[in-house]
C-alpha cells in the first residue's frame, strides 16, 4: 500500500511531509482540520488514538511522532543519505535532537502560540522568556553548522525548521539574536523538497 500520512498545513507534521519528499518515498497526504476538532472525531481516532497528528499509515501499522517518522523515512530510503543510519552513535545524536525538539522546544513555543484562551502579560512574557531560551540553547550548541549537524543535512533539519517557522512568524526568532537559525531557516527553506512540501500544504517561504 501506499503510506498515507496524516497531517494538519503548518503544524508540526510539516516535519515528517518534508521527509517523505526528501526520501522520495511515494505517499497519500490526509489533512486534518485540528482548528474544526477533526482529531478527536472517531475516524481519526481509529488511526491515532493520541488524537494528534502526525500519523502515517504503513502496510505495517501506523506510526506516530515525528521523530518515529523520520527515522523510518531514513532508514526506509538509506541510499538518500537523510540520517546516519549506519552509525549507532551518531544515528542516537539525529534521534536525540529530535527528541529534544519534540519535547522541549515544541511545548515551549506550543505555550506562547497555541495557549487558549492566549496568554496575556506577565505570563505571556514568561513564556516567551522560557521559549527564546530554548532557542538559545539551538542557537548556541545545537546547529553545529550550516545544518544541524555540520556540513550534513539530515531531516532533523526539516524538523527544526518547522519552528523556526513559527518562530519568526511570531517575531521570536531576532536575527541580531539567533543569526544561526535565522540562516538555517533560509536555506532549509531553498531545497526543492522543502518548498515542494510547503506548496502542498498552501504555505509560502518566510
Amino acid at each position: 500500500m501506499t503510506p498515507t500520512l496524516y497531517i494538519s498545513p503548518g503544524a508540526c507534521a510539516t516535519a515528517s511531509h518534508v521527509a517523505l519528499q526528501e526520501a522520495g518515498i511515494p505517499h497519500e497526504i490526509r489533512i486534518v482540520n485540528l482548528r474544526t476538532g477533526e482529531q478527536r472525531t472517531p475516524e481519526y481516532l481509529e488511526v491515532n488514538p493520541a488524537g494528534v497528528t502526525p500519523a502515517l499509515q504503513t502496510d505495517q501499522g501506523v506510526i506516530t511522532q515525528n521523530a518515529a517518522i523520520l527515522a523510518w523515512a531514513a532508514q526506509t530510503q538509506p541510499q538518500a543519505g537523510l540520517a546516519p543510519v549506519d552509525d549507532a552513535f551518531a544515528f542516537a545524536r539525529f534521534n536525540a535532537f529530535n527528541g529534544w525538539l519534540a519535547s522541549s522546544l515544541h511545548p515551549a513555543l506550543g505555550k506562547v502560540l497555541f495557549s487558549r484562551p492566549p496568554l496575556e502579560g506577565e505570563g505571556r512574557d514568561q513564556a516567551i522568556e522560557q521559549a527564546q531560551a530554548k532557542l538559545d540553547l539551538a542557537e548556541a550548541h545545537y546547529v553545529e553548522g550550516p545544518w544541524v549537524f555540520g556540513d550534513t543535512w539530515t531531516l532533523a533539519d526539516g524538523y527544526l525548521m518547522v519552528f523556526e517557522r513559527w518562530s519568526r512568524q511570531a517575531g521570536l526568532l531576532d536575527p541580531a539574536r539567533f543569526p544561526k537559525l535565522n540562516a538555517h531557516l533560509d536555506a532549509v527553506q531553498q531545497r526543492e523538497a522543502v518548498q515542494r512540501t510547503l506548496a502542498a500544504e498552501g504555505l509560502s517561504v518566510i
